[in-house]
């Protein structure tokens, strides 16, 4: 590629065969010659190659790129490369050496050398493998977060060595994606030093290294989870957002379900500040007679704890698990169940789901509805459906509220989180219609009955049961028109201070 020629000089260590001359000038045809007389005596043994460079490629004879060369593919060769009487290959292949007569400190040396990196790595895992195939490795969890999902995103892969020679920076046959955050090399003697990168993704050897090694950091990972459950913590937040997607792999997502960690209300019951729990840890928790593993999905644990779905699971005591990320919904779905435990939203909750189970508290219930109150709250619900028109499917009593006034549910079932995730991905913007469910005993709904049964067509009660809409809807994470709710919402507070107002000069 750079040589208008190329010649190779070589003589056989056995024999007293004379030395041969290969000569190319890469057009596709070669010639062999032997060599004579005082030619062939200067050569007594090994192999001189002679490259004659183009013009315009004199550079690569500089010092600094022959030493960038050597160094990138040949650095860890086990014999010396000498460049104007100067070794360049000062670097040994740790991943060679026995794990025992290796020190954290060369691990962290050997790390920062192959990425750059100054912080020390989170962990080391160093493999020396026989069968299915002959392999030795040095992964490297890092331990600072990674952009797979951006910049990165082909930039991910360990370092392929045949016999100590670099063939191909970033290998990513070697791992699956989930794994896209490990850094390290690994080296077989199986494959031929000339095995080009369309002959890499085809190659069966390749394959077994792979799922060799995928197998052996899940063993790895599952060891730090049962003994060092911090570090463990550390490596899933830094890392987890990529290792959710292990539940594509259906060859290992039954051992990637227990290593899964979330956020749950378990920690604000306890009033712990942070903390991630298993899924073993959730049904050891779990309600006696609880068959359910319950979830909310929520972009944050704050946003899940205002969620009105979750107000009767705080009052029966049931922990819910908090889905912080997109994936984590597609990865309990995926999953479908654990240990014959079925993951349920808690959107999708029904009464008889939890009604068997205590509340935890003895909240005195609000004073029932007459009859006469109860059809009068009837033509209420009347009257909100024709205000708010066809932005809802209908206006039902809800039996999962107790704190909250009203709350958005979905007609097939669908989750909020999926529904939005579904949309975005048919690029729509339109806002769902839900049905809207009303809890009859809390003040709010209350005080809009006293209204309509005063007067039905006063004109404050479309005033709020639109802002009532226009906040329940917000919980729901849609948001139709920012504008008028602004407007109705200014509104509103301008009438209650001008009340409040009046009652001080009373």
């Amino acid at each position: 590629m750079v040589a208008d020629s190329v010649d190779v000089i070589s003589r056989s260590a056995l024999g007293d065969e004379p030395p041969h001359l290969w000569s190319s000038t890469g057009s596709g045809s070669f010639t062999v010659k032997p060599l004579e007389g005082d030619e062939a005596a200067s050569f007594t043994r090994g192999t001189v190659i002679r490259a004659r460079l183009k013009e315009d490629a004199k550079e690569f004879l500089e010092k600094h790129r022959l030493e960038a060369a050597i160094r990138k593919h040949s650095n860890f060769l086990p014999f010396p490369i000498y460049l104007e009487d100067e070794q360049v290959n000062t670097t040994s292949a740790l991943w060679r050496e026995p794990k025992f007569s290796i020190t954290q400190q060369q691990y962290a040396d050997f790390y920062t050398y192959l990425t750059y990196d100054d912080k020390p790595p989170l962990d080391v895992l160093h493999l020396s493998v026989d069968a299915p195939v002959q392999f030795n490795a040095l992964i490297f969890i890092p331990d600072s977060q990674q952009d797979y999902f951006g910049e990165q995103r082909e930039q991910w892969g360990l370092d392929l060595y045949v016999r100590r020679v670099l063939i191909e920076r970033s290998n990513s046959e070697l791992i699956p994606q989930y794994l896209a955050f490990l850094k390290g090399v690994v080296d077989t003697e199986d494959l031929p030093l000339n095995i080009s990168r369309e002959t890499l993704q085809e190659n069966i050897v390749l394959r077994k290294i792979s799922q060799t090694v995928i197998k052996q950091v899940f063993s790895h990972l599952e060891k730090m989870a049962e003994t060092d459950n911090d570090k463990y913590e550390r490596l899933w937040k830094l890392h987890g957002k990529y290792f959710k997607f292990a539940f594509n792999d259906f060859m290992n997502r039954d051992r990637m379900a227990p290593l899964m960690r979330f956020s749950s209300s378990h920690a604000d019951a306890v009033g712990a500040a942070s903390g991630l729990t298993s899924l073993d840890q959730y049904l050891a928790r779990a309600k006696e007679g609880q068959n359910e593993i319950w979830y909310v999905a929520a972009p944050s644990p704050e946003a899940a704890k205002v969620n009105p779905h979750m107000e009767r699971f705080r009052r029966k005591g049931i922990e819910v698990l908090y889905l912080l990320e997109p994936v984590d919904e597609f990865a309990l779905e995926s999953l479908g169940k654990y240990k014959d435990h079925p993951f349920k939203s808690v959107e999708q909750a029904e009464s008889k789901d939890i009604e068997a189970f205590a509340d935890l508290d003895e909240t005195p219930a609000a004073k029932a509805l007459n009859d006469e109150e109860k059809d009068s709250f009837d033509k209420l619900l009347e009257r909100m459906k024709a205000i708010l028109g066809d932005r809802v499917t209908e206006i039902r009593v809800s039996d999962r509220l107790s704190g909250s006034p009203a709350v958005l549910v979905s007609p097939d079932g669908m989750t909020s989180s999926m529904e939005k995730l579904i949309r975005v991905m048919q690029k729509s913007d339109a806002v769902p219609q839900k049905a809207l469910e009303v809890n009859p005993d809390h003040p709010l709904m209350r005080a809009l009955l006293k209204i309509y049964s005063d007067n039905a067509d006063n004109p404050l009660l479309p005033e709020f049961v639109n802002s009532l809409f226009d906040n329940v809807q917000l919980l729901d994470g849609y948001l139709g028109d920012p504008y008028l709710m602004a407007d109705r919402a200014l509104k509103l507070m301008d009438k209650a201070a001008g009340w409040y107002a009046d009652l001080l000069k009373l």
